[in-house]
């Protein structure tokens, strides 16, 4: 009876911990897109994963803070939706799509401006390589 006990109270507490977690990752996307939204690069680029900064600094030609501000990433939105899935975050937005990771320092923004395409993987303005 005890084992059960301390069972379920365990399976709470990883659903509680996959919710804060998804509320974190939404919370990151949110910062994100508010920061391009006021045209601050730096704080932007700031909530990127590594990889996906220089795929973007790389692929314009120009600093992160200045080429996210004219990738074609969507206007703000509200969250619809947050699902974790290990250590990746999928959270949409009314008109995007983000998916983040885990990185040293928290949640990291690894592609924005996604799109769904059926069966194919999601088609996005912003990528790590």
């Amino acid at each position: 009876m005890a084992v059960g006990a301390a069972l379920a109270v365990l399976a709470l507490a990883g659903c509680g911990s996959v919710t804060d977690r998804g509320d974190a990752a939404a919370a990151v996307t949110v910062r994100m897109v508010d920061a391009v939204t006021a045209k601050d690069g730096a704080a932007a680029c700031a909530l990127l994963a590594p990889d996906t900064a220089a795929e973007l600094e790389q692929s314009a030609g120009r600093p992160c803070a200045e080429a996210i501000l004219e990738a074609d990433l969507p206007g703000p939105g509200s969250v619809s939706h947050s699902k974790v899935y290990g250590q990746w975050a999928q959270v949409r937005l009314n008109g995007d799509t983000v998916f983040l990771a885990v990185c040293p320092g928290g949640w990291r923004v690894v592609a924005a401006g996604c799109t769904a395409r059926g069966e194919e993987p999601y088609d996005c303005v912003l990528q790590g390589g």
